[in-house]
């Protein structure tokens, strides 16, 4: 008889916090442990954007025994809190990871960034464990492209040589997009030869269970913020520096006097201090006739459809630098809620490619603001028109990026 295959997960994020990449792996736990294999996940016992919010030590959900560790956040604002929560929790999870004997196979992903180092230690002492690796963003790249460190640095220097170890020992590597792949296969010298695996791509999708296209007439969110009448055009989730938003805030700047738009940030993380930084400018600047500039908390996931079908039209963001690092996943919640699309971004990313493909919204470049408010204008002169038309493109788009044929698409990587 075969041996029951348990999974450990380690993420130092996990739900119900409202990071994009705990509700991912949330998800892909449940998804495991319906197929009868065990699943311990380890996580950290606070809040990761907000650390006064603290979850339960223990809890059995959904077949997910969920263990969560303390001292592994601080939140965001301190980066040696930061870096010394992520050693704690980094810490604790190699212990753990020891002396559980049942474990055949080992979920990591790069939350936090040194979170492979888990798997190369463990898996030094445990040659046979199956270790899965789930790339979301890579680093020392991203923190090279924000100019927080340089090439020679020595963390950048340990950091690249345990990407490159992590992607020999797994066994299954997962990247978000082809630039991601393209990027971790440059981290070989012989990647077809080197890998076990080769890299595998699975976007993230979308989390259909929250997620529901609603008509504004009975939305209780927009009702709720006095947005009856408006054209309101949201940039909803992690509000980060990779994905910057400077261009949409100069457009709601020169857009001010027209009472028609209200311009909706939605969500938190490092970057929203930009964003209320910027409305207290304009505000300051203008007086409060500027107040069609909005910055609203992260939603609770379970109303996430009426905030998210608030709008009449979305923005996501990604930075110039930033293709191949990080992959923002708001687009495919927008697109299942119905909703055209702008996107800031560089030319060759996977925003491009999936515009490119069908007729979902405008991709336009960073620092084109003139650029930026013509496709404002046009839109809600033809409001009618764009919320309508692009269902049938969404539709052959949502096909591709179904949360059934992803997850079983993720589910044969890992061989369930």
């Amino acid at each position: 008889m075969s041996q029951k295959r348990h999974f450990l997960i380690i993420s130092q994020v996990f739900s119900p916090d409202p990071a994009a990449v705990g509700q991912y792996f949330d998800e892909a736990a449940k998804v495991i442990a319906k197929t009868g294999a065990g699943v311990t996940l380890l996580t950290a016992n606070r809040g990761y954007d907000n650390p006064e919010k603290k979850f339960s030590k223990r809890e059995i959900r959904d077949g997910i025994e969920i263990r969560r560790l303390p001292f592994s956040s601080f939140g965001k604002a301190n980066l040696v809190l930061r870096i010394f929560a992520q050693l704690c929790f980094l810490t604790q999870c190699i212990l753990r990871g020891f002396s559980s004997t049942k474990t055949t196979d080992l979920l990591v992903s790069t939350s936090p960034p040194m979170a492979a180092i888990t798997a190369v230690v463990i898996g030094l002492f445990r040659p046979n464990m199956k270790v899965h690796y789930w790339v979301m963003d890579i680093n020392p790249d991203q923190a090279i492209a924000l100019g927080a460190f340089t090439k020679g640095h020595p963390l950048v220097i340990a950091l690249d040589w345990l990407n490159r170890r992590m992607l020999k020992r797994a066994d299954s590597v997962i990247a978000l997009d082809r630039f991601m792949k393209a990027r971790l296969e440059q981290k070989l010298e012989r990647p077809s030869v080197e890998l076990r695996n080769s890299i595998q791509v699975i976007p993230p999708w979308p989390m259909d269970d929250y997620l529901a296209p609603i008509p504004h007439t009975e939305n209780i969110f927009r009702k709720a913020q006095g947005w009856k009448d408006k054209f309101v055009i949201m940039y909803s989730g992690n509000h980060s520096l990779v994905h910057p938003l400077d261009t949409l805030l100069d457009a709601a700047e020169l857009l001010r006097n027209d009472k028609r738009f209200v311009f909706a940030f939605i969500g938190g993380g490092k970057g929203k201090e930009v964003v209320e930084k910027r409305i207290h400018r304009i505000e300051y600047k203008y007086g409060p006739s500027s107040h069609s500039i909005q910055s609203l908390p992260y939603q609770p996931l379970e109303k996430i459809c009426f905030s998210l079908s608030a709008a009449d039209l979305h923005v996501v963001s990604l930075g110039d630098k930033m293709s191949g690092i990080v992959h923002p996943c708001k687009i495919y919640g927008v697109l299942r809620i119905d909703r055209p699309l702008i996107a800031l971004c560089p030319e060759d990313s996977y925003l491009k490619d999936i515009f490119e493909k069908d007729t979902i919204g405008w991709t336009i470049r960073h620092g084109e603001t003139a650029n930026l408010i013509k496709v404002l204008l046009e839109a809600i002169e033809n409001k009618q028109n764009v919320l309508t038309t692009p269902k049938p493109a969404k539709s052959s788009t949502m096909n591709q990026f179904s949360r059934s044929r992803l997850l079983s698409k993720f589910t044969g990587v890992i061989n369930l």
